[in-house]
C-alpha cells in the first residue's frame, strides 16, 4: 500500500516540483506509533529553504485533498533530506562523485557490508570508493547491483 501511495504522489507531486525547479529525491508513507505520515523530501543544487516547502506542501494537500488517495487520517511533512541525504536513484550517485558515501551491500564483499569513503566513480556496473583508514587510502570496487542502501556522509 505504501508504494502505491508513494506512486500516486509522486504522479502529483511532479507537475509542482516542475514548475517550481526542484527535485524529488524520495517519499516516505510510514506508519509510527498510531500515526500516520506521508514525508516528501525536496532539494535543489542550492539546498531549499523553509518557505519552499512550506509552498510545497500547501500545492501537494491541495492536491491530494482534490484527488483524495488516501483514506485514512495522515500528517504531510514537506523537507529537504538534509546533510546525509539518501543516493536512491543513478543519477543520484553519479552527483555524488568526490564527496564522501555510508553505503551498504546485500552481501558482505571481502567481509563487509557497510562501506564509508570518497566516491570516486560510478558507473552502471559498479562504483569506486576511495576508503582511508588512518593514513592508508585503499580503492574498493562495489558491484552498483549489490547496494543496498546509500546516503551522503559526513566523515570526521
Amino acid at each position: 500500500m505504501a508504494s502505491v501511495i508513494a506512486k500516486m504522489t509522486d504522479d502529483l507531486i511532479s507537475p509542482i516540483l516542475r514548475e517550481m525547479n526542484l527535485e524529488l529525491v524520495d517519499i516516505e508513507y510510514v506508519k509510527e506509533g498510531k500515526n500516520r505520515f506521508l514525508r516528501v523530501f525536496i532539494d535543489t543544487p542550492q539546498g531549499v529553504d523553509l518557505d519552499t516547502c512550506a509552498a510545497v506542501s500547501e500545492k501537494l494537500s491541495e492536491a491530494l485533498d482534490e484527488k483524495d488517495p488516501i483514506k485514512e487520517a495522515y500528517f504531510l511533512e514537506v523537507s529537504s533530506p538534509g546533510a546525509e541525504r539518501p543516493l536512491k536513484k543513478f543519477g543520484d550517485f553519479e552527483k555524488a562523485v568526490g564527496k564522501d558515501v555510508h553505503l551498504t551491500t546485500y552481501e558482505p564483499i571481502d567481509g563487509d557490508k557497510v562501506f564509508e569513503g570518497n566516491l570516486t566513480e560510478v558507473n552502471k556496473d559498479y562504483i569506486v570508493l576511495a576508503i582511508k583508514n588512518k593514513t592508508r587510502v585503499t580503492h574498493v570496487t562495489l558491484p552498483f547491483d549489490k547496494i543496498a542502501s546509500g546516503r551522503l556522509a559526513i566523515i570526521f
